[in-house]
């Protein structure tokens, strides 16, 4: 049976599951490390994009009464 459990691995090596696994034994496992940046990707590909319309002089202005 394979399954796939998501789960964090601290920088001393502890794993933390994030959700219970029960097992009828003992069994091997492969831990596949997935080293991905925090923000997600959509949000990194947006940014430039985003960035032309945040820095206008209207989106200054409409946004002033909050500073």
């Amino acid at each position: 049976m394979l399954k796939t459990v998501e789960s964090t691995i601290e920088t001393d090596g502890h794993i933390h599951l994030h959700e219970p696994l029960r097992l009828g034994h003992s069994c091997r496992a492969i831990v596949t490390i997935i080293d991905e940046p925090k923000a997600p990707e959509t949000a990194l590909l947006s940014q430039q994009a985003l960035a032309r319309d945040w820095e206008r002089p209207e989106e200054d202005a409409a946004w002033s009464h909050l500073q």
